[in-house]
């Protein structure tokens, strides 16, 4: 039998191996709306923290995240809809639809509390989450994300990727993963890199769109921080060119109890700033559950 050398046979040839197997050895399946959602549930602590991932992500980039705090907390990260090992449900996956799921996911796992973390766009779901089950939360954190909706440029440019997503799938990737860390940083972090190209070239294409076309129809959810009854921490790189700081500093004034810590990277601080990033989470969880 022969295979066909394509560009995506190749790259898929030449990445497939930053995949760790053990990062699949735990996962576990339940199912939404008759879909199947991949997720993975570690450690025994009474504190639970929930990651969500970003646009184009899988839960596996937690790895160290959950390997770091197991021993404390009860760790939940979860392959949002359409991504990783979890099925698209509808045709556009909302962040409401989104943080349905993670409710689900999080009754069935009899969790009444948690802190959630959530990345880009698992910070967009984080506030949907924040705004439709407040009582659950005891603080959440925004990774590289605000409230806003998009302008009607950014929404234009969101139907824009998706026109380059169906004509070319693996070159939108290529292309837009790179452009998300630091100039400075992108031979440092070039393992990383291919890494998460890996991971996206696993998303189907449909769930790629869905997501894209959900965080288009997302909602200004401000008022949700200015309503906020829990801690709010917000974490931010200097360099992101996805995210404007000086309106990020304005929606931290919101919440009654925030913080914010600026790193000196692009928007992916969790790789980036591992370690700072690591510490600070795990410090802010911990403050969440005490007050």
């Amino acid at each position: 039998m022969h295979f066909p050398l394509t560009d995506e046979f190749f790259y898929y040839l030449c990445t497939s191996i930053s995949i760790s197997v053990t990062n699949r050895m735990k996962h576990r399946i339940f199912e939404f709306k008759g879909k199947k959602i991949n997720y993975r549930d570690e450690g025994n602590g009474e504190q639970t923290l929930v990651l969500l991932h970003g646009y184009m992500n899988s839960l596996d980039v937690w790895q160290y995240f959950i390997l770091e705090y197991m021993n404390a907390f009860r760790v939940i990260a979860v392959d949002l809809i359409g991504h990783g090992e979890s099925e698209i449900v509808e045709d556009i996956s909302t962040m409401e639809l989104q943080a349905e799921m993670i409710k689900s996911l999080l009754d069935k796992l009899e969790i009444k509390h948690c802190v959630m973390c959530g990345h880009s766009m698992g910070g967009m779901i984080t506030l949907a989450f924040a705004e439709m089950y407040p009582e659950m939360l005891k603080g959440y954190c925004l990774m590289d994300s605000q409230a806003l909706a998009d302008s009607e440029k950014g929404k234009q440019n969101r139907l824009r990727t998706v026109e380059l997503i169906n004509d070319d799938r693996i070159r939108f990737i290529v292309d837009f993963i790179p452009n998300l860390f630091a100039l400075d940083n992108r031979i440092r972090y070039v393992a990383d890199i291919e890494n998460l190209k890996a991971i996206a070239l696993n998303t189907k294409k449909e769930g790629i769109v869905a997501a894209q076309k959900g965080m288009i129809y997302r909602k200004d959810r401000c008022d949700v921080l200015k309503r906020s009854n829990c801690p709010v921490l917000f974490v931010t790189g200097k360099k992101d060119i996805r995210i404007d700081l000086e309106t990020l500093l304005a929606q931290a004034c919101l919440p009654s109890d925030s913080e914010v810590m600026i790193l000196d990277c692009g928007h992916m601080a969790f790789i980036e700033e591992e370690l700072k990033v690591k510490m600070r989470l795990r410090d802010f969880t911990n403050y969440c559950f005490a007050i």
